[in-house]
């Protein structure tokens, strides 16, 4: 037999007989690999049926399964404690297929009111536009949410902590609420993680995130979780491959690399953040201060209850004095503290809600929800406390 073409020789060594011999290893890598392919060969056509039909395991094709996203959502579920998870391109794809797996033309949503801008411009204009009606209500009023679900009501849905304004919520007893009425709960926990609440635990039917923020947390990558039982990851998982918003095996690695961390960062996140609050509510050029880890917040009870170890995490909100030029302000005054259109990663950052996170937001709409001109929201890092605080000082006085 005549030897191949070079050409043919690239194309073709270290294929699939090295994988073969790599999966059949006594050995394993420490650190998993990225499993950088859109498609999986097969020796015959009945390998093939067997694992459509699950009678074999195997990878098909990646936007439906790839071992690096199988390995991430194996992580993911044990942090909390949940039969399954799904992970996904961005945060918002992970919360509208969340949402549409759960509902059709005619149907109802009960929604809080302060949420992150681009769910909020999601329910209040997309919705409707394919039939399904939302109603936003107070959560903190359980005879107004109760009042709020009709019977036609499929999905109840708030976040852990608001944002921007750092509420939180009684979940158990909403959970109970939207159970009496036959209604699915969905939580948005991306502000708190795993390692700061666990709503599944608390009566959570689905629990979802923006991967992006905490859970990835060095501001380099961008994707979004859904994590359930059994029965629910089985039914959203065919709106997972559907609609193809699958999040790529490069990224899985960066996630799965970046929860080994999460608890420690959060725990640090938390401590940080607390003390920032704590300096800001006594400052002169600051007249409000949102944090639930507060003395004086009214949530302080909740997350006791609520939250692990009493960690709030580390985002907080403050009004900053003189509206619009005081904010605008001390983001020019900040050196090291960047203003930027996001958040949680292992530096401090500054967001102007008003004008990026919220920017949907109709003025009477932001009003309502407690949004002013001039409200920044902080995303505390793991610097020294000390140092952070030094910062926003000086910055505080050209205010």
């Amino acid at each position: 037999m005549n030897e191949k073409h070079m050409r043919t020789r690239l194309v073709h060594a270290g294929e699939n007989e090295l994988a073969k011999k790599i999966a059949s290893s006594v050995s394993v890598p420490k650190v998993l690999p990225i499993y950088m392919s859109s498609v999986f060969s097969f020796d015959d056509v009945p390998s093939l049926d067997a694992v459509y039909a699950g009678d074999a395991s195997g990878y098909v094709y990646s936007r439906m399964t790839n071992p690096s996203t199988d390995a991430v959502e194996e992580i993911l579920a044990a942090a909390e404690g949940a039969d399954g998870a799904l992970v996904f391109a961005s945060g918002m794809a992970a919360i509208v297929t969340s949402i549409i797996a759960n509902v059709k033309s005619g149907d109802h949503v009960v929604s809080s009111p302060v949420l992150y801008g681009g769910v909020y411009d999601y329910f209040k204009h997309e919705l409707p536009r394919f039939g399904v009606e939302v109603t936003f209500v107070d959560f903190e009023d359980m005879d107004a949410l109760k009042a709020a679900i009709r019977p036609n009501t499929k999905v109840v849905y708030t976040e852990t902590i608001s944002n921007p304004l750092m509420e939180v919520l009684n979940l158990p007893e909403i959970a109970k609420v939207a159970h009496a009425h036959g209604c699915k709960f969905i939580v948005d926990n991306t502000f708190a993680t795993p390692a700061v609440a666990q709503p599944l635990k608390m009566g959570a039917d689905i629990v979802v995130y923006s991967t992006t923020k905490y859970l990835g947390g060095h501001s380099d990558l961008i994707g979004g979780a859904i994590l359930s039982n059994a029965e629910n990851i089985n039914e959203m998982h065919r709106y997972f491959t559907l609609y193809g918003a699958i999040m790529g095996p490069f990224e899985a690695w960066l996630l799965a690399r970046s929860l080994r961390t999460l608890d420690l960062r959060m725990k640090q996140h938390s401590e940080n953040a607390l003390k920032v609050a704590q300096f800001l509510e006594k400052h002169p050029k600051v007249e409000r201060v949102y944090y639930p880890g507060l003395d004086s917040s009214p949530y302080k009870a909740l997350t006791k209850e609520m939250f692990v170890e009493g960690r709030c995490g580390g985002m907080l909100s403050a009004d900053i004095v003189n509206g619009e030029a005081g904010a605008s302000t001390l983001i020019k005054e900040c050196s090291t503290i960047k203003f930027v259109p996001s958040l949680a990663g292992v530096s401090t950052t500054i967001s102007y809600p008003a004008k990026t996170s919220h920017r949907a937001y109709s003025p009477e709409d932001m009003k309502a929800a407690g949004i002013s001109m001039g409200q920044l929201r902080f995303s505390i890092g793991l610097e020294e406390a000390d140092d952070i605080i030094a910062e926003l000082e000086k910055a505080l006085e050209k205010v």
